[in-house]
């Protein structure tokens, strides 16, 4: 079975949609992934059955967990900051929609409890990584909203088995690079700014072409960089679970690219870039 889920293309519909499961066949993350549209003035309310993240994807919405009575809005996954609410299993879960509203669910088998947690713009670590190296052509913008020690001041939530980011992988330009790899098992889901927009992305020796709504599932410690096609900002939500005596901290990079890291590495150019031919 391959690796990315593109039977998506077209859009999701009204409603839950699981992308992947908590169990399924080979590849399996043990992450359930899923993308709830609600159309305003619809709710959902559901008690989770493992721990669970709700990312705001766009739209204006009410949500509760525990303690938590929060209104978010968000109208660009490029521009704006994440929102998110973290709760554990068997936690209620509602969100009801002030306007069309879509959430992304990111879930495991979890079933230590902890506080329900909102993160919000002070909360997540916004890095440009890669600015600075090998010309630019890898700069990038990665949130990363919880699950890592120090990561914006903050520490792991005691109990909890994930972690959740986004990138922004600027137009022409590479991201999750150089190349890279971690034996925790990880997803990908991607959005462009425009509706054709599309990308590249490496699974080990493996390389999809990515498209609006598509899903990719990393497995196995494959080194997995990404490249944006020119004109089109590549998105992506990325979501991984933390295993046991063994979490995710940061990645190992694959050595023999790891000189792009280094901001003085020389790289080639055009002796005379306005030259005629």
């Amino acid at each position: 079975m391959s690796a990315l889920i593109r039977n998506h293309r077209n859009g999701f519909a009204p409603g839950l949609s699981w992308v992947t499961q908590l169990n399924e066949p080979e590849p399996n993350t043990g992450i359930a992934f899923g993308v709830l549209r609600l159309a305003s003035g619809e709710s959902f309310c559901q008690s989770m059955e493992g721990e669970t993240a709700a990312l705001l994807m766009f739209g204006e919405a009410r949500f509760r967990a525990g303690h938590i009575n929060l209104v978010a809005d968000r109208d660009s996954l490029f521009d704006d900051d994440p929102t998110c609410v973290h709760c554990s299993a068997n936690e209620t879960l509602e969100i009801f929609a002030i306007r069309d509203t879509e959430v992304t669910l990111y879930q495991t088998a979890n079933d230590r409890r902890f506080n329900p947690r909102v993160y919000a713009s002070e909360d997540v670590d916004v890095e440009n990584r890669g600015k600075d190296h090998v010309g630019g052509s890898c700069w990038r913008i990665v949130r990363t909203i919880f699950g890592i020690d120090g990561h914006a001041g903050h520490q792991r939530q005691e109990g909890s088995e994930l972690v959740l980011g986004e990138v922004i992988t600027l137009p022409g330009r590479w991201s999750s690079y150089p190349p890279h790899h971690h034996s925790q098992p990880e997803i990908y889901h991607y959005r462009f700014n425009k509706p054709q927009g599309y990308g590249h992305a490496e699974h080990g020796e493996d390389v999809f072409k990515v498209f609006q709504y598509d899903t990719l599932k990393i497995m196995d410690g494959n080194d997995h960089a990404q490249v944006a096609a020119p004109g089109y900002g590549m998105y992506y939500s990325w979501v991984i679970r933390h295993l046991p005596d063994n979490p995710y901290t940061v990645p190992e990079f694959t050595e023999a690219h790891s000189w792009t890291m280094n901001p003085d590495a020389e790289t080639w150019h055009p002796f005379d870039e306005n030259a005629s031919r």
